[in-house]
């Protein structure tokens, strides 16, 4: 059965619900996305979404985080929160004969978040050790100070965990004030499904969400990416160069023409081995042992990214190749044997990526936050199916903005 999507009102408000009825197993899945509230809220307190989400894993203030703890596990109930760039997530799931429990578990979370704090500063103490060992993490610095150039003054430049100097300023009051204004019924989409009919679990979920607040929603950033092309090298202790670069490429999700980028991204260095990228740096010239890019496509922003690791002595000689690499894929764009490749590999993999209710949700929840049919995948495919040579190689060339690489490399 396919994911429905309809509207419930509360408190004055219609909520989007993306619901799936699945008898296969007794669970329940149920996700409050709250959109346009992830680390894109980060403007003056960067890592406070983490640090929230972190605080909501904690329970309540009552029971505290162990007895609240212990309640969930004595049921094999999950209650988790977590934050991306644009979303903030409370997920929960069970098995249906306790799902009346999990439901009770989390509207007294939502009602009573657990601002205290010694709990908070155990959230930060931990969050602060974390950084502090990513500073000897060359991957970690090096993917940090891309973002750096390429979302230059935007809500990205910023890691989503935050800084050690960021994190250790949040105080309670600033957690308190990114959930309020996050937990509200204007930003919210609720995605459920599972061995349940629309009716009866919706009235339950109805009764759990109008806790929450309905004052005002949140707006959705636009990101710019930097098209300067720049390059920001750190010395440290390695015996490799870790070498990532990126640029904008300018496409919307709701674009008709977007599914072409999926292909050229997975040409050119998405799919591993037989990639572009892969296929020159790592067996051609043995510069790198993986060499990755992809094109993420992204409500707020889109852009290319890529990352390789090389010996110390052909780091220079590696950066230089990846330029090549682009020009030359912008310039003559792929050949038939690629694109027949690309087109057997996302044809044929196509029932992975539905195979659990979980997957189909997301999958549900995704089309409609992006303003896209339900049937779009579908539909996408049959275009990939039948997308020629030239359209690809013409859609190809139309996207120069590729080749205005930034460098982020860490070497000796």
């Amino acid at each position: 059965m396919a994911a429905s999507i309809k509207h419930e009102e509360i408190n004055g408000i219609k909520v989007p619900v993306v619901f799936e009825k699945d008898t296969n197993l007794p669970i329940l899945n149920l996700q409050l996305i709250f959109k346009n509230s992830g680390y894109i809220q980060d403007k003056e307190k960067s890592g406070a979404a983490s640090i929230s989400a972190k605080l909501l894993n904690e329970g309540t203030k009552k029971l505290g985080s162990t007895k609240f703890a212990q309640k969930l596990e004595n049921s094999a109930i999950s209650l988790h929160t977590s934050t991306g760039f644009e979303t903030f997530v409370i997920e929960l799931s069970s098995l249906k004969d306790v799902h009346e429990k999990g439901l009770k578990l989390l509207t007294e979370l939502l009602e009573d978040p657990n601002y205290d704090e010694k709990t908070l500063e155990k959230i930060k103490t931990i969050q602060i050790g974390s950084l502090k060992r990513k500073e000897n993490d060359f991957d970690h610095i090096a993917s940090k100070n891309l973002k750096k150039l390429i979302f230059k003054n935007t809500p990205l430049e910023n890691p989503s965990s935050g800084s050690i100097e960021s994190i250790s300023k949040l105080k309670i009051n600033d957690i308190e004030k990114f959930l309020d204004t996050t937990l509200d019924l204007n930003n919210l989409i609720v995605v459920a499904g599972g061995d349940f009919e629309y009716d009866e679990l919706i009235s339950k979920v109805k009764k759990i969400i109008k806790v929450l607040n309905s004052k005002k929603k949140n707006k959705l950033a636009n990101i710019i990416v930097n098209d300067e092309s720049k390059t920001n090298t750190i010395l440290k202790e390695t015996q490799q160069a870790y070498v990532y670069f990126g640029s904008p490429f300018n496409v919307k999700v709701n674009d008709k023409d977007s599914y072409m980028a999926k292909v050229a991204s997975f040409i050119l260095g998405g799919s591993g081995f037989g990639s572009r990228l892969m296929e020159e740096i790592r067996v051609k010239r043995g510069l790198a042992y993986s060499a990755y890019g992809y094109v993420s496509q992204n409500k707020s922003h889109s852009f290319f990214t890529g990352y390789l690791q090389t010996k110390l002595e052909t780091a220079d000689e590696a950066k230089e190749l990846v330029i090549s690499i682009i020009n030359n894929f912008v310039k003559k764009g792929v050949t038939k044997e690629e694109l027949q490749s690309a087109k057997n590999f996302l044809l044929g993999s196509e029932p992975l990526r539905t195979e659990t209710l979980s997957q189909r949700l997301n999958r549900a929840f995704t089309l409609y936050y992006r303003g896209l049919e339900q049937n779009h995948s579908l539909k996408e495919l049959e275009k990939i199916e039948n997308l020629k040579l030239e359209d690809l190689n013409n859609y190809i060339k139309s996207h120069k903005e590729i080749k205005k690489l930034s460098f982020s490399i860490v070497r000796k």
